[in-house]
């Protein structure tokens, strides 16, 4: 059923629920979404789409040739497609451009070439394609209007930079503040894809892209769960353990593999962040029995073997999953692969069960000997 929205409309989007007045507009239905909870999108007569966000803000995409409707709420940052020269701010969200096949659209970038774990876009600012265009918190506002640069994606961490959104706003970029970390099911995160899809009209690519993915964990869900214990952690600078609260993605991609997170009182205390610093008595306290570890090496750096990683903190050595050689570490790095959060459970769940081929998978974790 057709709403017609030339006298008013109540558009509910994340939670926001006021009513707004936006004429000349006719909803034809709503995107559905399996597990993201903060973002909605509404479809428009003349192919316009309405995307909402969890923290309130609206952007209405406007097709190629089309015009921003009259009455628009001052409130809804219009977007005008083909969308191009964009400056991406959040690192995380570089995998769902790439698995759209679409770093076209992306001209600067937040982080530089060395920074990126994603081939793709190491090689685009190699070739020149991307630019670095400062980091989230002091861009090079020259750069950025000298490249005609219509929106900016910036991640959470924006909230502590507000000067920085408000003096982009002011140029005329608008800034859209991509909220996936705040899904709480690995695939909400990866279900954002769905919004870039639109963005940049590329809405089949990113089903296919979020089917993949969820095919992976229907895979995992049909199979009975290992309960292992499992500790995922890495041995910082300073010799304390780093490693996530109870309630982050990755403590959920470790139960939906059908494991168990050592550290379930790690709970969220609220914080920005979803790391939590331990001292190692305390770690080994609390995990010496894990059926598994996993060391995140793709932020601490790698580790060769087993001996090279008690090197790091001599505690591991007494540590079961040490005395039965089930010892992990990562390949990749995890924050930038968003879009395989999927796959990842699946090899998780491989290796709980004692059937991970690393010969035949992605590669996302490796053991150590």
């Amino acid at each position: 059923m057709l709403l017609s929205l030339s006298l008013a409309l109540c558009l509910i989007g994340c939670g926001a629920g006021k009513e707004e007045e936006i004429n000349e507009l006719t909803v034809t239905g709503s995107l559905e979404l399996r597990y993201a909870t903060q973002f909605s999108i509404d479809y428009c007569e003349g192919g316009y789409k309405l995307i909402s966000l969890a923290d309130g803000s609206r952007f209405l995409i406007i097709p190629e040739g089309s015009q921003k409707p009259k009455g628009l709420d001052p409130g809804t940052v219009p977007i005008y497609q083909p969308v191009r020269n964009i400056y991406l701010a959040a690192t995380s969200v570089m995998c769902l451009f790439d698995s759209l096949d679409r770093l076209d659209a992306i001209r600067l970038s937040g982080t530089k070439e060395e920074g990126w774990y994603i081939e793709a876009a190491r090689q685009a600012m190699k070739d020149g394609d991307i630019l670095f265009a400062g980091k989230y918190s002091a861009p090079d506002y020259e750069l950025i209007t000298a490249e005609k640069c219509p929106l900016a994606i910036e991640s959470m961490m924006i909230g502590h930079a507000s000067d920085v959104k408000e003096q982009l706003e002011q140029l005329g970029i608008a800034v859209l503040m991509d909220q996936s970390s705040n899904e709480e099911h690995p695939l909400g995160r990866v279900e954002w894809i769905k919004l870039y899809g639109v963005l940049l009209g590329e809405e089949e690519a990113a089903d296919r892209v979020f089917q993949e993915q969820l095919d992976y964990l229907d895979s995992v869900s049909e199979s009975e769960a290992s309960g292992k214990t499992v500790a995922f952690f890495y041995v910082s600078s300073t010799g304390r353990i780093i490693t996530r609260k109870s309630g982050d993605y990755v403590s959920k991609m470790i139960e939906l593999a059908g494991g168990q997170y050592v550290l379930k009182g790690l709970e969220d205390d609220g914080s920005m962040t979803s790391s939590v610093t331990l001292d190692p008595e305390f770690f080994y306290a609390s995990a010496r029995d894990a059926d598994v570890i996993i060391y995140n090496s793709a932020i601490a750096g790698e580790v060769t073997d087993i001996e090279s990683l008690i090197s790091k903190c001599e505690l591991l050595g007494d540590f079961r999953a040490v005395e039965n050689g089930e010892v992990w570490c990562t390949e990749k790095n995890m924050y930038q692969e968003m879009t395989a959060s999927g796959e990842m459970i699946s090899e998780i769940h491989a290796i709980l069960s004692g059937n991970y081929d690393e010969g035949s998978g992605s590669g996302y974790f490796r053991r150590l000997h």
